[in-house]
């Protein structure tokens, strides 16, 4: 069990320093790990083990019991270190705040009872919390658990304006993914008043005031049952826009205007098409009132849908054989009908019929650029091989964010007034520096700005100590910066072009494993300067290689037998 302190200063010095590597001089703030319980008593030992596992050696636990009638008060009270704390039943939100109060942490983590956090959670947010205590809070990924079965959830890597992101969506997802410092309580509480979505109401508050941070490490697993709040979705999707309302009078400018339209609709589509899947799955109950009036509202084509699908081939050929062609045209927008392909020069370009882009900032000022998603899911599956010395180029953000076991990270820069530039110099020509001295070279969206890109690649080859591994993002179809880097925008590369410069840069067999991604969608969508968040997940995994978005490469240095 991890040592529990209850100081309000609550500071202590690691005792196994060599298990992490850091000193024994290195001092961890207290975090206060608090589980609100109403008649969760049966999950509750399940959550305690998950905090009893951390590696984080200074941990306060308070249970907050709800007014259960069930086991909590005998559990909580089987653990002496536990700060065990009844209240009359008043809700999620006041029994979060009743632990806010009782809870003596300089960090504060709210774990539901019937969830759990993963090894190494707390260590992780506690880490970015100290690196950065202007941070109101940090969150990361998590996994749904369904039954014995633990599923992946989409975490979305968030880039630019937190605020903004979260006017779109609730891309944290899980509350025990969140770290907060405790002085953000001083003048901020969970509402009472909200029968759900209190989360998100405080999120957006402080997102609003301070600056956050986001990784998609997963750190918490969710449990799915049947009585957790989220499955009442008419609540939910009445809660949720009532939350995201609350924002309107304080939106500052016409871009957080747009992103919080946006993110009206989308969680509107969200939540109906949950709740249409439901009605429309195989055996499901018939349709409440409630239920048919929140689709009818919020979504009507799923209401239609629902009341008269086609699910079978005679409809369909009804339709094929009977429906004008504006009526199949409707349908297929609305998603009812997949086969309509429309006529020579009757195609409606909408919102694309322009010259010019929604933006020129690549989609940053629309939630963040959707070639960032193939970045990041590139460097998360191969996360293994950042370690050790790691070089990036420009900064080191995915460095920190996706690398382990690292013992140096230097950042190679062109500028010399850039004072976090370790090395600088331009990539294709840096003989200052040793041969065989990295572990791992990030190399994203850079190459295409070096015009000599071959000697650059001949470096990164130099510079990697053997096995070192070099990964390598580049641009397929793309627009050209506005800014800074129009005038170095030189390259664009194909996964052909690709494979002919590695077997050259990168000699032996097996060595470099090229992958391209995109589609005709996601290349438009990226070309119009579309956000991350205005495409769906199934959008951007589909894959056409005709369509080459971004291309990713891994390359390991491999020595000739010879030498």
């Amino acid at each position: 069990m991890p040592l529990v302190l209850l100081s309000t200063i609550a500071i202590v010095r690691h005792s196994a320093a060599s298990r992490d590597g850091l000193p024994p001089s290195v001092l961890y703030p207290l975090v206060s790990v608090i589980i609100p319980c109403y008649n969760h008593g049966r999950y509750l030992p399940e959550a305690l083990a998950s905090i009893w596992q951390q590696d984080y050696p200074a941990i306060e636990v308070v249970v907050v019991d709800d007014g259960s009638t069930d086991s909590t008060r005998t559990v909580a009270k089987s653990h002496p270190s536990i700060t065990y704390i009844y209240q009359e039943n008043q809700g999620l939100s006041a029994a979060r705040n009743t632990g806010i109060a009782r809870s003596t942490g300089q960090y504060l983590v709210f774990l539901d009872a019937d969830d759990w956090l993963l090894p190494g959670a707390l260590r992780i947010n506690a880490g970015y919390l100290q690196q950065n205590p202007a941070l109101a809070f940090v969150s990361g990924g998590h996994y749904k658990v369904v039954g014995t079965s633990m599923r992946t959830v989409d975490t979305p890597a968030v880039v630019g304006d937190y605020y903004m992101a979260l006017l779109q969506g609730n891309y944290i997802g899980m509350h025990a993914t969140v770290m907060f410092q405790r002085w953000v309580f001083a003048a901020y509480a969970y509402d009472p008043t909200l029968p759900a979505c209190e989360d998100y109401d405080l999120y957006l508050r402080l997102a609003r005031t301070y600056p956050v941070a986001h990784h998609t490490q997963r750190i918490a697993a969710y449990r799915m049952h049947t009585t957790n709040m989220s499955g009442n979705i008419p609540l939910m999707l009445t809660t949720v826009l009532a939350v995201l309302h609350r924002q309107k009078p304080h939106l500052r400018n016409a871009a957080e205007q747009e992103a919080y339209s946006l993110g009206q609709l989308i969680w509107k589509g969200y939540y109906s098409t949950e709740l249409y899947n439901r009605l429309a799955a195989p055996g499901a109950a018939r349709a409440t009132y409630i239920e048919l009036l929140t689709l009818s509202k919020h979504y009507p084509a799923l209401l239609f849908r629902y009341l008269f699908g086609p699910t079978t081939s005679m409809f369909k050929k009804i339709l094929k054989r009977y429906a004008p062609t504006v009526g199949l045209r409707f349908l297929s927008q609305k998603g009812l009908y997949q086969g309509y392909l429309p006529p020579v020069g009757q195609v409606e370009l909408g919102d694309l019929g322009r010259t010019k882009p929604f933006s020129t900032v690549f989609g940053y000022d629309r939630g963040g650029p959707v070639d960032r998603y193939y970045i990041e899911q590139f460097l998360q599956r191969e996360a293994a091989a950042i370690r050790g010395r790691i070089l990036e180029i420009g900064d080191n953000e995915y460095t920190l964010r996706f690398g382990s076991d690292i013992t140096q990270s230097d950042i190679l820069h062109v500028d010399a007034s850039n004072p976090r530039a370790t090395i600088i110099g331009d990539l294709s020509n840096v003989q200052h520096v040793a041969d065989n001295l990295f572990d791992c070279i990030v190399l994203t969206q850079t190459l295409h700005l070096i015009y000599d890109y071959k000697q650059a690649l001949d470096t990164c080859y130099r510079l990697l100590k053997p096995g070192g591994t070099l990964l390598l993002t580049v641009p397929g179809i793309t627009p050209i910066d506005h800014g800074e880097w129009k005038e170095t925008w030189y390259w664009s590369f194909t996964d052909k072009a690709l494979q002919r410069l590695f077997a050259d840069a990168f000699p032996g067999p097996g060595t470099s494993k090229i992958q391209s991604h995109g589609n005709v969608l996601i290349a438009a969508a990226f070309l119009y300067g579309m956000g991350v968040s205005e495409v769906t997940t199934q959008q951007l995994q589909d894959h056409d290689p005709h369509f080459q978005v971004i291309n990713t490469v891994k390359a390991v240095k491999v020595l000739p037998l010879a030498q």
